[in-house]
């Protein structure tokens, strides 16, 4: 550290042949690690992987924050990036090599229902879903502020074991984008992370059109076959027509 309390200022080269030895060497040492890698300078490129980092940008908390980060993920400091059940856990390669924890809530129940409420019909499977090959409407809705499945602020805690004071460190950061990354190869994710299982949605909607297919079932075989097809049919069982008998006839031979 400099008089300031400063660590030096590493290049980004130096940072990714130190993010690369890092690795190799937890990969020696058996651990199973997940790098987030990022190809050309886009962090994100699917539906899922760029709506997750919009969410975050949108608010105000994390804006001024987030930039520090970019650098990061993009050059191969996050080294690992494992995702459970509400957890995020992650190694970042900087000065150290640096923990992160990002911790995020459930989504409530009432806003789970409400949420598959709206979709009711609207998704036919849950490919079409993790792609994202979603209506304006229905996309609208999970991107939703505070309604739909990204989370807010209050919902997302975090700490990193770097000595930085600040809120958020690029070391968080950096994993916040890296989560975007991990998304646009691996959707079914949040559903994870958020603790809800994207068959609901599905399975909402296949409850939907069974019951209109049964009620349309109910009417046809209950309604009256005369007025519906506009001829007349008789109540009485149809008697048997006895087979037409052929006269047998001789075939002229030459």
């Amino acid at each position: 550290m400099d008089d300031f309390g400063w660590r030096p200022y590493v290049s980004v080269t130096a940072r990714r042949r130190q993010a690369a030895r890092l690795l190799s060497g937890l990969k020696k040492a058996g651990r199973v690690v997940s790098p987030v890698e990022i190809e050309g300078r886009r962090i994100t490129t699917t539906f899922w992987g760029t709506a997750w980092c919009e969410n975050l940008e949108r608010y105000s908390d994390y804006a001024n924050r987030l930039p520090r980060g970019r650098t990061y993920v993009r050059n191969g400091s996050v080294i690992d990036l494992q995702v459970s059940p509400g957890k995020v856990t992650a190694l970042v390669s900087g000065s150290e090599v640096y923990e992160v924890n990002v911790e995020v809530a459930t989504v409530p129940a009432t806003q789970w229902r409400a949420l598959r409420r709206d979709c009711t019909g609207a998704i036919d499977s849950v490919v079409e879903l993790l792609q994202g090959r979603l209506s304006a409407g229905v996309m609208a809705r999970v991107c939703a502020p505070r309604t739909g499945l990204f989370p807010g602020p209050k919902e997302i805690a975090f700490r990193c074991s770097c000595p930085d004071w600040a809120g958020m460190c690029k070391h968080v950061s950096a994993v916040l984008y890296g989560i975007g990354a991990r998304l646009d190869s691996r959707p079914d994710l949040l559903f994870l992370l958020r603790s809800v299982d994207p068959q609901d949605l599905i399975a909402k909607a296949d409850s939907g059109l069974r019951s209109r297919k049964a009620r349309r079932e109910k009417v046809l075989h209950a309604g009256n076959l005369s007025e519906i097809f506009g001829i007349d049919i008789a109540n009485s069982s149809p008697r048997a027509v006895p087979p037409v008998r052929r006269k047998a006839t001789r075939r002229k031979t030459s």
